[in-house]
């Protein structure tokens, strides 16, 4: 039995401790936001935060979870998130939208620690955020909107 805090909130879970925290969000949690791409930690879909830091769900265990606190699309808030998914609905990057949920994860994460990021940091955070419509130029002016935003 494990206890872990997503969103704000205290959740009793039972889960082997191999179990990736994927499977504990979508499937004992119902949180379905975050999404299953390649179980590889190679496409970024199943993005979340781990105490404010981009990790990938698929790979990180339940069991190295620990006292973190995750917070996942659902519950995403404050000024860089609401920067972030203005500047995303703004600029219509969304397509088929899989990706999007880890898409914005990862660029919430990049502007809370470099709220003015050049193209190169951009690049350099989103790396492993694959797009299979192709909207990394709508993601990238996305980003470099939402940093102007937040002034």
């Amino acid at each position: 039995m494990f206890t872990i805090t997503v969103n704000g909130t205290s959740h009793q879970v039972e889960a082997d401790p191999e179990m990736p925290l994927l499977w504990v969000l979508r499937d004992r949690l119902d949180m379905t936001g975050t999404k299953y791409g390649c179980g590889i930690a190679q496409c970024g879909a199943c993005t979340v935060h781990l105490d404010g830091q981009p990790v990938r769900a698929c790979q990180t265990r339940i069991g190295d979870v620990g006292e973190a606190k995750v917070t996942t699309i659902e519950g995403v808030s404050g000024k860089v998130a609401e920067a972030v998914q203005t500047a995303w609905r703004g600029l219509d990057v969304v397509q088929c939208g899989y990706c999007q949920s880890g898409q914005i994860m990862s660029a919430i994460g990049l502007l809370t620690d470099n709220p003015k990021p050049s193209d190169a940091d951009i690049d350099g955070a989103m790396d492993g955020n694959v797009c299979r419509c192709g909207t990394y130029q709508r993601i990238r002016a996305a980003i470099h909107e939402a940093s102007r935003t937040l002034g």
